[in-house]
Parts: structure tokens; C-alpha cells; sequence
């Protein structure tokens, strides 16, 4: 068995309101943060302070339909659980959940981090495509937070992991194992980012796109397919198309769609109630293909990627397994700058 060292693994996510009352200062959280809203002080606190109370409303319908609460706090833990059951097999592991925009924060994580004071420690944001609006949030706010005598690896993306494409592809013949295939359309569906954010050169979208085409790897060349992007805010254009575009598309063209959310590893709002009750009131014959949460082919990338991390020395960022950047040259937000 090889021997590892204290290991402290720190998996993040966005985080979601624990109760009815909490929605406010989670959606006040969410839009005062700079890599969601590019603004400065003070006209980021007051947008921030204005978006929040206009939310509100609609947003405590959303939860209430969905029994009150985010349930992305409990689907992480469960992935935290089990990803640090598999690593310890390997050595002294211990998995850390801190959240962006609600609790755990990272200034508590990072409290319990230094009682448990680890040898080393791994960054795993739980967006597997990286942009710098969500892991790049994450990562920034904690690193700024850690100990630097401590050395620290991080993830910063894992889009094209086999084990992580091959969760999806399960899942997705599991959704549709009495379904014939020719009368289907997979909808790859991923929360959407202002198209200016894109085009400034963020990876989100190319990286989604390397996630796709390796799930597709596991279907026949002529599956029917389309990536599309979903729950839009604001007035900004976003990333196109809408997945309520091909939703209408695929009833046009007689196609039985098929949500595979590509970009959501645990279920919340977006997937239970936009995908679930929104979407499936609208458009009766969809099917939806669940999010990973603690899939055993998730669970096992998320432990190769651990390991991998704690033995290769030579870099202090990864892409999943590897230490090769693999976004064109043009993403200049791409953290990765090793060659």
C-alpha cells in the first residue's frame, strides 16, 4: 500500500440556502462577489443589496417547492464521505466541504483545517469545468485564506476524466434502457455564463464541450445530440442555445429530449426545480437523467485525481490526473499554464 501523507482534500460548490430565511443573504452573498458581478465598490454592494431583495420572492417559491432548502449541502457531504472512504484504503486522508456562497464557509473550513493541520493539501472544486466564475471564485477566496508554508495542490478542472465521463454515460443508459435510441435526442444541458465572460476567454464552454464529446464516446456516431445552456439571469446575453430552445426543437422534430445535466454534479435548485418541475410542466414527454451526487464512476475520478495529486511533486496544478493544460491558448483564464 502506499503511503501517503496527511492529506486534507477541500471539495467545494456553490453552496445553497438551509432554510426559507437564508435565501436573502445567499442570493446577497452570491451577487456581491466580484467574478459574478464585475463592478466596483460601493455599486457592487448596492446591486448586490437591490438583486437580492427583488430575488426573493421568486426565490422562496423556488425553495419552497423544492421542501424549503437547498439540498446540495447534504448531496456534498455524501460526496465527501464516500470520496474519503476510497482514499483512505491509501493513507491519512480527511475531506473537507466548504461552500462559496453559504455555510461551511471557507473562513470555517479553514479553522478546522488547521486544527486537523495536514502535510499537504488538495483544492477539489466539484465543477468539473472550469470558469473563472465558479472554481476560480472558490479557489481564490481559499487559497488567500491557507497557510503558504503548507504546500498545496490544486484542481483546477477535470472536464475529459474517463471515470467521470463514464458516470455520465452510465447514468444516461440507465434513463434510457427501455427507450429506442433513434427517437431520442440528448440534451446536454450546463448552467450558462454571460457570453462577454466567454468571450473575454474563459474555458467554461470549451470545456463543457470536451466533456461531451467524451460521454460520447460510449454512444454510437449517430446519436442525436445538442450541448445547451440553461438558467439565464438578467438581460446580458448568455450562452446560446437555451436549453428551452431545444427543448422546443426536439418536440418540432419529434424527438423524445433527454436532459443529461452536464455541468451539475449534485442535485439542486436548477435540476429539481428548472429541469423537474419547470421545464417538465411545459414539455410532457422529457426525460432527465440525474445528476452524479455520489455515482461510484464520480466517486472513483474524484479518488484518482486525489492520488494523483499527492504523488506528483512537479507541479502544483493539475487538470484532473494530469499536470498539461488542456485549453487552447486563446482561454487566457485558464489557470493552468503548464505546457
Amino acid at each position: 500500500m502506499t503511503i501517503f501523507p496527511r492529506t486534507a482534500v477541500v471539495i467545494f460548490n456553490l453552496g445553497g440556502p438551509d432554510k426559507l430565511e437564508a435565501i436573502r443573504p445567499f442570493l446577497f452573498n452570491l451577487f456581491s462577489d466580484r467574478a459574478i458581478l464585475n463592478l466596483p465598490q460601493p455599486l457592487r454592494f448596492l446591486l448586490a443589496w437591490l438583486i437580492s431583495k427583488l430575488r426573493f420572492a421568486k426565490a422562496k417559491e423556488i425553495y419552497a417547492q423544492i421542501g424549503g432548502a437547498s439540498p446540495l449541502l447534504r448531496y456534498t457531504e455524501f460526496q465527501a464521505h464516500a470520496l474519503e472512504q476510497e482514499l483512505s484504503f491509501f493513507g491519512d486522508f480527511k475531506v473537507f466541504v466548504s461552500m462559496r456562497y453559504w455555510r461551511p464557509t471557507a473562513s470555517e473550513v479553514v479553522v478546522r483545517l488547521k486544527e486537523y493541520n495536514p502535510n499537504k493539501i488538495i483544492l477539489l472544486p466539484l465543477y468539473p469545468q472550469f470558469s473563472s466564475a465558479t472554481s476560480g471564485s472558490s479557489l481564490q477566496d481559499f487559497v488567500s485564506r491557507i497557510p503558504r508554508e503548507i504546500p498545496t495542490k490544486i484542481i483546477c478542472c477535470y472536464p475529459s476524466d474517463p471515470d467521470f465521463a463514464s458516470a455520465h454515460s452510465r447514468l444516461i443508459k440507465q434513463t434510457i434502457s427501455r427507450k429506442n435510441l433513434a427517437e431520442l435526442r440528448l440534451l446536454f444541458s450546463a448552467h450558462g455564463l454571460p457570453q462577454s465572460v466567454v468571450d473575454a476567454g474563459d474555458p467554461y464552454v470549451f470545456q463543457v464541450q470536451k466533456t461531451v464529446e467524451m460521454v460520447l464516446k460510449d454512444f454510437p456516431s449517430e446519436t442525436d445530440f445538442k450541448i445547451c445552456y440553461q438558467s439565464k439571469v438578467g438581460i446580458k446575453s448568455w450562452t446560446k442555445p437555451s436549453l428551452e430552445q431545444e427543448l422546443r426543437r426536439a418536440q418540432l422534430d419529434n424527438k423524445i429530449p433527454v436532459i443529461v445535466p452536464i455541468s451539475f454534479v449534485s442535485e439542486n435548485s436548477e435540476t429539481l426545480f428548472e429541469l423537474d418541475i419547470f421545464y417538465k410542466n411545459q414539455f410532457k414527454n422529457l426525460l432527465r437523467v440525474p445528476a452524479l451526487n455520489s455515482e461510484g464512476f464520480f466517486i472513483k475520478a474524484l479518488t484518482e485525481i486525489c492520488r494523483a495529486a499527492s504523488t506528483n511533486d512537479s507541479s502544483n496544478i493539475f487538470c484532473g490526473r494530469n499536470l498539461q493544460r488542456i485549453c487552447d491558448k486563446n482561454l487566457k483564464f485558464c489557470p493552468n499554464s503548464n505546457c
